[in-house]
């Protein structure tokens, strides 16, 4: 099993509590919120994570759109993304890249469709970018680097985990916010879809809470063998949203 990042000696700059005593500092909620924000420009929100296609079909409406959510999340981006997200993060507080390029790697080869491994790779270097500019780490410029030389694929979920480590972002925090940010921009998909209204999207947000935190803590669980989603019919959509002759979303 990793270790925690506080079993791990030198892993992160700054204090370690907040004024509660046994708080984080409140500069890591900061960056937290920075981060899932919609106005910080990787592109995630410019994704549907295959809702468009699942619309498209026929296949959801507003009734079942908070079931669709909740199976994505336990059954896809949960075990794959997130997971890879929690084993990036801790690898990075170790001080262990290589470790890192595997798990990104590992992510990348989960992916089954063209259109999901490019949604992937296009905001996860898009977020790399920008964060190695804001932020100023070392740990986020250097796996950068690698992936402009075309060394690592740059998932977006293991660019999220460097920049949540090299910011001092516990890990538990950062599986969190990074899901939420996937639950708002599913959600967000789905109002410029029609499928919902703004209010019951924000219900189904709020609702959704006790499933995001279980997928947080299955994907703390995990280890690399274990990254892997398995909802096929959101593959299935998103091989026909490639297709599709009128797209209003990057997946």
């Amino acid at each position: 099993m990793y270790q925690e990042e506080h079993d791990i000696p030198g892993s992160a700059p700054g204090p370690r509590t907040g004024a509660g005593g046994g708080e984080p500092p409140l500069a890591q909620l900061l960056v937290s919120l920075q981060l899932t924000d919609s106005a910080f420009p990787s592109g995630f929100y410019t994704l549907s994570h295959s809702l468009e296609g699942f619309a498209q079909a026929g296949a959801v409406d507003s009734g079942t759109l908070s079931e669709l959510l909740e199976s994505l999340l336990l059954h896809g981006v949960g075990p794959a993304d997130a997971t890879a997200l929690a084993l990036a993060h801790r690898a990075t507080r170790a001080g262990r890249p290589e470790t890192v390029a595997a798990v990104d790697e590992h992510l990348f080869a989960t992916k089954l469709g063209q259109e999901m491994r490019r949604a992937a790779t296009r905001t996860g270097r898009q977020l790399l970018d920008l964060a190695s500019e804001v932020y100023g780490r070392p740990e986020i410029a250097d796996y950068f680097g690698r992936v402009v030389r075309r060394e690592v694929p740059g998932t977006q979920a293991v660019a999220a985990g460097i920049v949540y480590a090299a910011t001092g972002v516990p890990v538990r925090q950062a599986v969190a916010s990074d899901l939420f940010a996937f639950c708002a921009s599913f959600a967000g998909a789905a109002l410029r879809l029609r499928l919902t209204d703004h209010r019951r999207a924000q219900t189904m947000l709020h609702a959704v809470a006790p499933v995001i935190e279980r997928t947080v803590e299955a994907a703390l669980r995990r280890e690399l063998a274990d990254v892997g989603a398995t909802v096929f019919a959101s593959d299935i959509m998103s091989g026909r949203h490639e297709r599709a002759e009128a797209r209003l979303f990057a997946s």
